[in-house]
């Protein structure tokens, strides 16, 4: 008999932290996004599908308005996809034969991978993300919020965005 992993409280709320996050990242840059959440992503033909805990289209956001039905043949993959490894494993094989250009890791710290050549490699900075040091400061305001709360976390992380986009 197998069994059923239910998602755990820690693993959700850091998921949804880190989007809170990154949508805020991308409102003061003043990026255009579509965001898909945990949306299923299937290729039949290459017998690969994933579903992260978190993706966005960034760069290909206005290929992806109003779609609600995907079509991996011919719909690109996420720009960005985000997982929080507490109790699983990313498999990196899904993600590399999908084509997903950047993907960050969450597992006690944040890693950032971008596919080059058809291989992840790890990198200190996002490419969407620009100089920003998203590995240091995401995991920094996810402290925060676990123990301070949440919207003591999000306006300090605005905070600090308004004070280090602005030079």
């Amino acid at each position: 008999m197998s069994e059923i992993v239910m998602p755990l409280p820690e693993r959700e709320k850091i998921k949804v932290l880190i989007r809170d996050f990154v949508q805020v990242l991308m409102d003061e840059m003043e990026i255009d996004f579509e965001g898909f959440g945990s949306t299923t992503f299937k290729r039949v033909d290459k017998l690969a599908g994933l579903e992260p805990d978190d993706c966005f289209y960034i760069q290909n956001n206005v290929a992806m308005r109003g779609i609600r039905k995907l079509d991996m043949t011919i719909d690109p993959p996420p720009d960005l996809a985000i997982e929080v490894d507490v109790t699983s494993k990313t498999k990196f094989d899904v993600y590399r034969v999908l084509g997903v250009p950047e993907l960050w890791l969450y597992d006690q710290t944040l890693k950032i991978y971008i596919l080059r050549d058809g291989e992840y490699i790890e990198s200190e900075l996002s490419p969407i993300f620009g100089d920003i040091p998203i590995r240091d400061v995401i995991p920094q305001f996810l402290e925060i919020s676990l123990s301070q709360g949440r919207s003591t976390a999000m306006k300090a992380f605005r905070v600090w965005m308004q004070e280090n986009l602005s030079r």
